[in-house]
């Protein structure tokens, strides 16, 4: 596939959030699969408890690495020329994550039945005996994704957004895959190798395009122990696989608990978790994923004021999307969660637990967006060891959350005490780069949120209105009723925002208008300055 660099952040966050809304889109289709077929109940309880063990070990080793150290060393050495020193590290990086993701698991699926019953201590013996045979097979998983990690990370550092962001879809193509085709034959142990096609398919895709772009993969395990750029990889993302062990540690706590409760609990926070994540991977991860490389090569060169104002405006355009889309989702998340999930299986009962989360969790959208950024700054200024800090106080929240919330709230206490925790760490981080800056272009953030609240709100309004003027004309017990209710509902709402952000002269707005417009009907570059005249790159 040809791949071009993506000149600027705003045209990279376009190409990404495409990408994304078709990946978000196959993966609305995969839950509906999954919920149809199975319900909220063991069968996918143990489904998504399987996920955490092989996640863990993918996010510990690679995504660490990538988004914490690879990424600014790699860019550093692009900035000063030296490609052939890039390309060294990455395959100095390449063949160690290699090495020790099949050594841990290996080791992790020998001890399989012991990991899983600490991390699922309220399964049955039976469902254990499930969780740990779906864990063993999903091991395959994050060597197949390490891969890719490190080859979306060279992607992401040369500005090649299109292919980095196209791989979510084959992944989740191969999950689909797994539950319409696998299931029929294996059973649902056809959703584990269903899950290894599609990191399979998400790595060819990247490694060949990597190799286009110049990569020559070679094992030279000695002189990549001995690559000084390799060692300060090792270095800087030694804090950031510490705070995404708290941060993992997160979700083991929400398993953990979710195995005491009912059956099927685990399977509702993870659907109301995946609809909830729909904004946060196409505006928060996408903008955040996209500005890096910048932040990256503007704190290289200690271009202060630069890296504030693209701070700024990346913080500012996520808000301005994430906002009124929680808004929309905590006004119709019945609706959401009754058209995307509600058949088969999924019973009644289901679909109120899950929107019930899904409201909760919404309401911290903000935040978990906000956290992407964030964090992304800080790595940017090679410093992961305030990060770590903040997920070390944060985990302790969410812990005691948990706690103090469970006996009275039982399945909402998870959403509950991971929105707090979320939104603590939203703050915490904010306040210390803070720190690091003279500011950080408060004023204009602080007028562009009021403006973006305000339209929310009223967008809000519009929408609870239109559901109850639907619902006099409507049947309410069918599917079609409830998608009219939410379509209309959804443009009423979309259509007052966009009035009132014109009226109220919201900068992002207009930013946003006349991007798309010259994206789609010019096709000229979209930003209000290159990257590469920003980064010198």
């Amino acid at each position: 596939m040809n791949s071009r660099p993506t000149e600027s952040v705003i045209s990279a966050a376009f190409v990404i959030t495409i990408a994304g809304i078709l990946s978000n889109l196959l993966g609305l289709v995969r839950d509906r699969m999954l919920a149809s077929t199975f319900g909220a109940g063991d069968t996918l309880d143990v489904y998504y408890a399987a996920f955490r063990i092989p996640d863990l070990i993918y996010n510990l080793l690679i995504l660490g690495a990538m988004s914490a150290a690879f990424i600014p060393v790699f860019t550093g050495l692009r900035s000063r020329d030296n490609n052939d020193e890039a390309w060294k590290l990455t395959n100095g990086i390449m063949n160690l994550a290699i090495f020790f993701i099949i050594i841990v698991s290996l080791i992790c699926a020998i001890f399989a039945p012991f990991l899983m019953k600490l991390i699922t201590p309220g399964f049955s013996p039976e469902k254990i005996d499930s969780v740990v045979m779906f864990t063993r097979i999903m091991f395959l998983s994050p060597i197949f994704l390490g891969i890719s990690g490190i080859m979306g990370g060279v992607l992401t550092s040369m500005k090649h957004f299109l292919v980095y962001s196209i791989a979510p879809l084959l992944y989740n193509i191969g999950i689909i895959i797994g539950i319409s085709v696998f299931v029929e034959f294996f059973g649902p142990i056809g959703l584990a190798w269903g899950v290894v096609f599609g990191a399979t398919m998400h790595m060819l895709l990247q490694y060949f395009t990597v190799r286009k772009l110049g990569y020559q993969h070679q094992w030279t395990f000695l002189s990549d122990w001995n690559n000084k750029n390799v060692r300060k990889v090792f270095t800087l993302m030694l804090p950031r696989m510490a705070g995404i062990g708290i941060n993992q540690l997160n979700l083991m706590v929400i398993t953990i608990f979710a195995s005491t409760l009912a059956a099927g609990s685990l399977a509702v926070f993870s659907f109301s978790q995946n609809l909830a994540s729909v904004p946060l991977s196409l505006f928060g991860i996408s903008f955040s994923i996209a500005v890096f490389p910048t932040l990256a090569a503007l704190a290289i060169k200690d271009q202060k004021e630069e890296f504030i104002k693209s701070f700024s405006e990346t913080f500012r355009q996520i808000l301005f999307f994430v906002i009124p889309l929680s808004v929309f989702m905590i006004v119709l998340r019945a609706q959401i969660v009754r058209v995307i999930l509600g058949s088969g299986k999924f019973d009644w009962e289901d679909t109120i637990l899950t929107f019930q989360c899904l409201g909760i969790l919404a309401f911290s959208l903000f935040a978990q967006s906000a956290v992407q950024l964030l964090a992304r700054s800080f790595y940017a200024l090679q410093d992961t060891k305030t990060p770590f800090y903040i997920a070390i106080v944060v985990e302790a929240v969410n812990i005691l959350a948990v706690i103090l919330l469970i006996g009275r709230f039982q399945i909402l206490s998870l959403a509950i005490a991971f929105s707090l925790a979320n939104i603590v760490q939203m703050f915490l981080l904010l306040f210390f780069l803070r720190t690091r800056f003279e500011n950080l272009d408060d004023k204009n953030i602080i007028r562009s949120l009021t403006k973006i609240v305000t339209a929310s709100f009223l967008a809000g309004l519009g929408i609870q209105a239109t559901k109850y003027l639907v619902a006099m004309v409507v049947n309410l017990d069918t599917f079609l009723g409830v998608f009219a209710q939410l379509t209309i509902s959804l443009v009423i709402g979309g259509a007052i925002f966009i009035t009132i952000s014109h009226l109220l002269k919201l900068e992002e707005f207009f930013l946003f208008k006349n991007s798309l417009t010259k994206k789609i009907f010019k096709n000229k570059q979209i930003i209000l300055e290159s990257t590469e005249e920003v980064s010198g790159i």
